[in-house]
Formats: structure tokens, sequence, C-alpha cells
């Protein structure tokens, strides 16, 4: 790789990693400060319904600990394929907003679409993501 790339790459890929977690952070604190609208949120797009306080709180802090692996970089396949893997799942199931995207408030979802991008480049470029992370890359 070259030196230009070499120095570069590992900013913009944490610069990625922080503004993802930045989206998911506000998403978690979701599930902690109006937990209603999280079980709202499940009902509605996961159809999961009747989901308590208690539930909402738990799944929050299941979020919180993987966000937080996720921003530091720890079992960066791990972390980062999970969060690639629930924001895929959170972005397809809201598909019915991106078939109407002009109703309501829906054309909002359609910034799910570059932060699952970034989820996936994130995660295919994991052994580049050096900068501020716990776990080092193994390969060069």
């Amino acid at each position: 790789m070259d030196t230009k790339l070499a120095n570069r790459l590992p900013t913009a890929l944490f610069l990625c990693r922080l503004s993802v977690f930045v989206v998911l952070l506000v998403w978690v604190l979701d599930k902690f400060i109006n937990p209603e609208h999280a079980a709202a949120v499940f009902a509605k797009f996961y159809f999961i319904s009747g989901l308590s306080n208690g539930m909402a709180y738990v799944l929050g802090a299941l979020q919180l600990s993987l966000v937080i692996a996720f921003l530091i970089g720890f079992q960066k396949t791990w972390s980062y394929g999970l969060v690639m893997l629930m924001h895929g799942i959170s972005t397809v199931s809201s598909y019915k907003q991106f078939l109407n995207p002009y109703a309501e408030a829906n054309i909002l979802f359609f910034a799910a679409i570059p932060m699952l991008a970034a989820c996936v480049t994130l995660f295919m470029l994991r052994d580049y993501d050096s900068r501020w992370v716990v776990d080092r890359p193994t390969s060069g």
C-alpha cells in the first residue's frame, strides 16, 4: 500500500466508525430514555409486540455493550459483523418506507443505506482499521 493511503486510511475508517457509533448510540439511548418508543418500533418493524420497559432496558444494555466494542475496535470480526448484521436487519425491515419515500417522514429512512454501506466497508476493511482500536491488526 502506498504511504499516503497507509497514513490516511486508518483515520478515514476511524471517522466512519465514529459516525456509525454516534447514530447507533442515539438508538441505544432511546431504549433507556423512551422505552415505549422502542416497543412501538419493535411492534411496527419487527412484528414483536408487547416489549416491556425492562426488556427494552436489557436490549439497550446489550446493544450498548456491542456499540462500545465496535467503537473501540474490540474483537472487530464479531463487533463489526454484529453491527453490520443489526443495521442490515433494521434497514431491510424498513422496506415499506423505501417504497413510499414521500409519505410522512419516510425520506429519512434513506439515510440507512449509506450507513449500511459504511458498516459493510468497515467490516471488509477491519484489518486496516487501526486508529484508536484495542485490537491491533494481525496481518499487514
